[in-house]
C-alpha cells in the first residue's frame, strides 16, 4: 500500500451498524415484518436495562462490550406473536402477558440469534474472534443499571431506536471499549450465511426455547454481571 493511500477504518459506529443490520436481518426473517431502526445514533453515558422487558449479552475477544436491547411489552408481544404464528402456533396457544416465561424464553433465543449472526460477521468482516455469553431477558418493573464487566479504557455507549412492523418501539444499547480495526490487507469476506439457512436454525429453536427449565433469573443476572 502507497503512503498516499487511505487505509479503510472500521470505527465504534460500523460496528455498531453492523449489529444494527443483525437484528433487523434475523427479527424481520423471524416475524416475517419489516423491521427497521433509526438513522440516527445517540451517545450516552450509561447503559441500563428498562421496563418492560430488557436484555442483555456480554462480549470479549478481539473487543470486549455489552449489548441490551429494551423492548416495551407492546413490542414483545408483537415479535414473540408474529414469530410463533408464523411458526405455526395457534393464536389460541399464544401467551397473553408479556411477563410469561415462554416469551421471556423466545425473545432470548431471539436475541442469541442476532449476536449469532452478529459474532459471525466479526469474523469475516473484521477478521477477530469474539464470544458472547447466554441471552438473558428479564421482564422488568424498574431500571436496571448495567456496566461491562471487564477493564474498558476508554468506553463508549450508544443509543438506536428501533420499530417494529406495527411501529412499536423498542431501544438497542451498545457499550465497547473505544476501537479502530484498520485494513492493512485486501481480503475477500467470507461469503454470509443464507437467509433460508438462518431463518430454519430460527424455526428449530421455538420448542427447544419453550421447554427449557425456569431458571432464576435473579441470580442469573447477578451471575453474569461477575457479582
Amino acid at each position: 500500500m502507497n503512503s498516499s493511500d487511505t487505509p479503510t477504518v472500521y470505527g465504534t459506529e460500523d460496528i455498531l451498524r453492523s449489529l444494527c443490520n443483525s437484528v433487523t436481518k434475523v427479527l424481520s426473517i423471524a416475524t416475517q415484518n419489516q423491521i427497521h431502526y433509526s438513522g440516527m445514533v445517540q451517545r450516552i453515558s450509561k447503559t441500563c436495562l428498562k421496563p418492560d422487558i430488557g436484555c442483555f449479552v456480554l462480549f470479549d475477544g478481539g473487543f470486549s462490550g455489552l449489548v441490551v436491547i429494551n423492548f416495551s411489552a407492546s413490542a414483545a408481544m408483537e415479535l414473540y406473536s408474529s414469530y410463533m404464528l408464523h411458526m405455526g402456533m395457534d393464536k389460541d396457544g399464544l401467551a397473553t402477558t408479556h411477563t410469561s416465561d415462554e416469551v421471556g424464553n423466545v425473545m432470548g433465543e431471539l436475541m442469541n440469534q442476532i449476536v449469532g449472526d452478529f459474532t459471525g460477521k466479526v469474523a469475516r468482516e473484521l477478521q477477530t474472534h469474539i464470544t458472547q455469553n447466554q441471552p438473558k431477558m428479564l421482564a422488568l418493573n424498574k431500571q436496571v443499571m448495567l456496566s461491562v464487566d471487564t477493564n474498558l479504557d476508554k468506553p463508549e455507549s450508544r443509543r438506536v431506536t428501533f420499530y417494529t412492523g406495527s411501529n412499536n418501539i423498542f431501544y438497542l444499547e451498545l457499550a465497547m471499549d473505544r476501537t479502530e480495526f484498520i485494513k492493512m490487507n485486501d481480503f475477500e469476506a467470507d461469503e454470509a450465511p443464507d437467509p433460508d439457512e438462518l431463518l430454519a436454525q430460527v424455526n428449530g429453536q421455538p420448542k427447544k426455547a419453550a421447554d427449557q427449565p425456569a431458571s432464576n433469573d435473579h441470580d442469573d443476572l447477578l451471575n453474569a454481571l461477575g457479582m
